[in-house]
């Protein structure tokens, strides 16, 4: 009996050893394979990732023939680790970030050697015992100086990386040349060795699939514009029931304009990187990045008003659907206006053109703006309904602010275009095959109390005054022509004209308040 109960329990450990290790083995099965899916997402979301692996590669094979060539190893010595070490502190992934680096480092190092050296032979001159008081007080002053030079925003931007190198450098030469005799030879060989290290580093990244900080600015702020548009673009169907996949309109909204709140610090970077690029492709030297910054501020105070904007999509408060339907129109026409005016100017940024063509939508979503106004000032709702309309008229008067903002995105798009010589859109004129626009007058028709009585032969006469205020074409806004101002979709009328209607039979066809948008009467 005992013996089988041993045999038994030998098993069961046996078993329990066998499993534990099958588990160990799916276990790291599971981690590897979640490493190679990990490492596949990442290079597949951006290639030139892993070009910029191989350049670096290629660099440090490069700069590591001071070891593995006898003639350089001689000339050089040690110091040609110098070389290795700066290939992998500089090397970046832009091309902005290597010239940054590399610019930082080798001005840094010829600045802290050569006043290291003078900082030497002033040491030498107070004698054996004051040697290292001088060198020590050097070291103290130069040092702290530089690291509270860090402190300036402008200098940490741009040269924060060149002060910790001086600092290091300096400190260095200061100290060892105390004990090394040949301190001159010895700071040659690092200078060179280093020079030659951020050369190589620099050369590889510009001439082998350059990643250029500038390009990768412009195409970010471009981008961002274009999400704000998409929100635009899908709020009047999330909101107003226009979409029949609402959860699917939902998600897209969600994930456009909330990655431009946080793109501050992407677009500095860039921008700061950006200025060590020479001149390369459509971007010349001296390109004006800093009106990239601008823009990309505009547009995130653009995305702060639509992330209010999109708290009142899901408001749980009963809306006024009276309310909703009065103003419906233009909410929906300043919706749609600003979303195609940031369209055109992601478009002209892309191409690197004027951005012309949102001007005419921007006019089209400040007229709707106007007409807002008026369609609000001529509603009168009782207390009860106070509640009811607060949050649709919320809704219109944030997307009247997000339409200001979308025109000081134009303005500053408009800037960048004269700044950068962008090319100028040449707008085709009308065939002559198609007939002229149709001039629409939007007009109001307004009771006429103000007649002078002794003027009609019958005084009972019903008489309104219709009021004209706006032309707008029935056709597309660029194909207008012959009209006495800008060619845009709305022109507003300086005087206007009125036209007095004595008839008693248009008392009954002619409404006694200002029409809603969607009533507004067309005149010819």
């Amino acid at each position: 009996m005992d013996i089988i109960e041993s045999t038994t329990q030998v098993n069961n450990k046996g078993n329990g050893c066998g499993g534990f290790f099958m588990d160990l083995n799916k276990g790291l099965k599971s981690k590897v394979m979640n490493v190679a899916e990990c490492i596949k997402k990442t290079g597949k979301d951006d290639p030139r990732r892993v070009i910029h692996s191989f350049k670096v590669g290629l660099a440090l094979t490069l700069v590591s023939l001071f070891y593995y060539s006898r003639p350089l190893y001689n000339g050089f010595g040690v110091a040609g680790m110098w070389a290795v070490l700066t290939v992998v502190v500089v090397f970046e992934f832009t091309v902005g970030g290597t010239l940054s680096k590399g610019i930082n480092r080798g001005c840094a190092t010829l600045l802290a050697g050569a006043l290291g050296i003078g900082g030497q032979h002033l040491a030498t001159a107070f004698g054996k015992r004051g040697e290292p008081v001088v060198l020590g007080a050097l070291v103290f002053i130069l040092a702290a100086g530089a690291t509270f030079m860090r402190f300036f925003p402008r200098i940490k931007a741009r040269y924060d990386y060149g002060v910790v190198i001086f600092i290091l450098t300096f400190s260095l030469v200061t100290v060892s040349g105390y004990r090394v005799t040949q301190l001159f030879q010895l700071a040659n060989q690092r200078l060179a060795t280093i020079l030659i290290g951020g050369a190589t580093s620099m050369l590889v990244s510009i001439f082998i699939s350059p990643v250029w900080a500038g390009e990768d600015l412009h195409n970010l702020v471009a981008s961002n514009i274009d999400k704000l548009a998409n929100y635009l673009q899908g709020f009047e169907q999330e909101y107003f029931h226009c979409s029949e996949d609402k959860e699917k309109s939902k998600s897209a909204l969600l994930q456009g304009y909330k990655s431009v709140l946080g793109s501050k610090a992407s677009e500095e970077s860039l921008a700061n990187l950006a200025r060590w690029e020479p001149g390369h492709g459509r971007f010349r030297f001296c390109h004006p990045w800093k009106q990239y910054l601008k823009i990309g501020a505009l547009a995130r105070e653009c995305a702060y008003k639509i992330e209010t904007l999109n708290t009142y999509l899901n408001s749980e408060i009963q809306e006024c659907l009276e309310f909703k339907c009065k103003v419906e129109e233009p909410c929906k026409i300043m919706s749609s206006e600003s979303s195609k005016a940031l369209k055109a100017i992601s478009s002209s940024m892309k191409a690197m053109t004027a951005p012309s063509a949102a001007k005419c939508h921007i006019e089209n979503s400040k007229t709707a703006a106007k007409l807002l106004k008026i369609t609000l000032e001529t509603i009168s709702v009782d207390d009860a309904e106070l509640i009811a309309i607060i949050p649709t008229a919320t809704i219109a008067s944030i997307l009247e602010e997000i339409t200001k903002s979308v025109e000081k995105v134009y303005e500053s798009a408009h800037e960048l275009s004269l700044l950068a010589h962008f090319k100028n859109n040449v707008e085709s004129n009308v065939s002559p095959e198609k007939p002229p626009p149709q001039i629409l007058h939007r007009g109001i028709i307004n009771p006429l109390v103000d007649i002078d009585k002794s003027s009609n032969t019958n005084n009972n006469a019903d008489q309104v005054e219709i009021t004209i205020r706006d032309i707008i074409s029935s056709e597309s806004p660029e194909k207008v022509e012959n009209v006495p101002s800008k060619s845009c979709a709305v022109v507003n009328i300086i005087d206007f004209v009125k036209l007095r209607i004595f008839h008693k039979s248009l008392s009954s066809s002619l409404p006694w308040q200002v029409p809603q948008p969607q009533q507004c009467i067309a005149y010819r």
